[in-house]
């Protein structure tokens, strides 16, 4: 028979088991939680409190050419520093068996040599750390130290040697296409060109190795995680380097020639709008930055804008012959002083008697009177509308944010002067490449494309991401493109840097212009101005557009100062791309008169 008190003593024992069971069962589900749902949080949350964490760099993305030839990469250095806590602790040590095989005057003899020192340099430092504090355990020796200097500094086996490695970054062309590249500040922030306009594809995201650590700073065995770096991609570009470098040096020798400021050569495919070189003097070597003025730091081939001049006389002789308002031999009287019905003055750049010019013979001779009138023949609002198409005033699809777009105010602001000053190239700007661009449409049967500088984008494990194919638009008509390529041709050989400009064995057409420069005091220099010159070749089936430009040239202040430049730089060109000789005659010469 069971009593009151048995019973009750049951009842007190199945009511603690059970609290005991309740604790255990909370325990366990906190232990799973802990170790199991949410264990890869708790065990972040005790490195990050306990542990080491190490920062492993991934590799920024290497930049090339069109051939692979590599423009910019992440290189690894290491900076060397000493122990002279450990260094003093074996000098002192009175046991022959416990010290090092080198004494340290021989062992900072050894590291001296390696690292391009003296001895007593690398002893002259160490004395010193411990001279500020006997205790030291950093001397800073040298910075920057090659692969081959780590090695050899390992194969000494000392203890005290420590060479900490980075990354840095390194331009093994030096300033081969440097203002296009572009370069990092100290930070490793990307500055200017292609380093800032693709970083979203060289940039690499750090990795991390961190463990926790036991009692003494013991690292604890499986408590590591590893978080991988991922390096960047490797960008490439449309640009041949060995052209580039060629360019570059041809430029440099005639700007130093012509005793001009700055010059650039800015070469581009025709059927295709990619740029194949952008040479410009002086050029930034991103290695070293502070070679040149921070001026000169970024593209000038993009950056720079300035009033065309009379290389634009083809885009109003395109806009009349495509709106059907005159053709090649059209004509019009033009005295070398015109005074039109609204006050406005042109002047020819230089005095003639009044010639009944044909179109082809205005831009052979370059007459601003002669194209004062043609593009008067279109409405202003046409005359706008064209020089939208060309690109004038949205820069190009390249997308450089230190890139110049141009101004192009609209026709209801054209004064009485600029309502005829935009047909031969002023009151409006545009950049080198904007030219380049222009008269890649002509030289393409009126289809303009946008220019391009970048092909690709490889990742790391090996894709490759294409960049979006460039906007194509037919701006003028097919045959609209074909007269003014002749009437291009027949400026390089009627006009008066024919023979200059000449390529043995290519017909080619080209068109000089010649812009005046702001004083920055609301008036104009007197005596220099910005002289460029944009050509096509071969002019029968054109493959290349090369335009050359000299800013402030006072040998020769005209045009003609960059002929010697042209010539020598289209020739290359067509070498390098062994384009073949013309094989179709010339056609007949256009007439200059009516």
């Amino acid at each position: 028979m069971t009593t009151r008190a048995t019973r009750g003593t049951r009842r007190r024992t199945v009511v603690a088991l059970a609290v005991i069971l309740a604790v255990l069962s909370a325990f366990v589900l906190r232990l799973v939680d802990i170790q199991i749902v949410h264990a890869d949080d708790n065990v972040a949350q005790s490195l990050e409190m306990l542990g080491t964490k190490t920062v492993v760099p991934g590799a920024r993305g290497d930049i090339v050419d069109e051939n692979g030839t590599v423009l910019a990469s992440d290189t690894t250095v290491y900076d060397l520093q000493l122990d002279p806590k450990v260094i003093q602790d074996y000098e002192d040590q009175p046991d022959p068996k416990k010290k090092p095989k080198l004494s340290w005057a021989e062992a900072s003899d050894r590291i001296a040599e390696i690292v391009g020192m003296t001895g007593d340099d690398v002893r002259g430092i160490v004395a010193s750390a411990l001279a500020k504090n006997r205790f030291s355990q950093y001397a800073p020796i040298k910075k920057g130290l090659s692969t081959e200097q780590h090695l050899a500094l390992r194969d000494l086996k000392l203890a005290y040697v420590y060479d900490k490695p980075r990354s840095v970054r390194v331009y093994p062309n030096g300033a081969v296409a440097g203002n296009l590249v572009g370069f990092l500040n100290g930070a490793g922030d990307p500055q200017y060109g292609v380093e800032r306009l693709d970083q979203k594809c060289l940039a690499a995201t750090n990795g991390s190795i961190s463990y926790q650590r036991g009692q003494g700073g013991v690292r604890i065995p499986g408590s590591e995680r590893t978080v991988p770096a991922t390096d960047g991609g490797t960008v490439k570009l449309t640009i041949d380097s060995d052209l580039n470098w060629y360019l570059q040096q041809l430029i440099a020798e005639q700007t130093v020639k012509q005793g001009a400021k700055s010059g650039t050569i800015t070469v581009v495919e025709a059927k295709t709008g990619k740029i194949r070189a952008a040479a410009e003097y002086p050029a930034v070597d991103p290695n070293n930055i502070n070679g040149v003025a921070p001026a000169f730091w970024k593209s000038h081939v993009f950056s720079d804008a300035y009033e065309p001049g009379s290389t634009f006389k083809a885009i109003t002789a395109a806009s009349v012959i495509d709106q059907g308002k005159a053709t090649p031999l059209s004509h019009v009287t033009a005295p070398s002083r015109q005074e039109f019905p609204n006050g406005a003055v042109v002047n020819d750049p230089f005095q003639h008697p009044v010639y009944e010019y044909t179109l082809a013979g205005a831009l052979i001779d370059s007459s601003n009177v002669s194209l004062s009138k043609f593009g008067s023949m279109v409405t202003p609002r046409s005359r706008y509308d064209y020089l939208k198409k060309f690109g004038v005033g949205d820069g190009t699809a390249v997308g450089f944010q230190e890139e110049a777009k141009g101004l192009l105010d609209e026709p209801s602001k054209w004064d009485n002067q600029s309502l005829y000053t935009t047909t031969f190239g002023q009151h409006f700007t545009v950049s080198p490449a904007q030219i380049a661009g222009a008269y890649q449409a002509f030289a393409n049967g009126g289809k303009k494309i946008d220019l391009s500088l970048v092909e690709s984008c490889t990742a790391p494990d090996g894709t490759v991401t294409q960049v979006d194919k460039p906007k194509s638009e037919q701006i003028i008509k097919p045959e609209t493109a074909a007269e003014v390529r002749q009437m291009l041709e027949n400026v390089a050989v009627q006009g008066s840097t024919a023979k200059m400009v000449a390529v043995p064995g290519y017909r080619i057409g080209i068109k000089t212009g010649t812009a005046q420069k702001s004083d920055g005091h609301g008036g104009l220099k007197k005596g220099v101005y910005f002289t460029n010159m944009v050509g096509i070749a071969p002019i029968e089936d054109p493959q290349y557009v090369v335009v050359v430009t000299l800013d402030e040239p006072t040998r020769i202040r005209s045009s003609a100062a960059t002929a010697e430049a042209f010539q020598k730089a289209m020739t290359q060109v067509l070498k390098t791309y062994r384009v073949a000789p013309s094989t179709q005659p010339m056609g007949a010469l256009l007439p200059k008169f009516n």
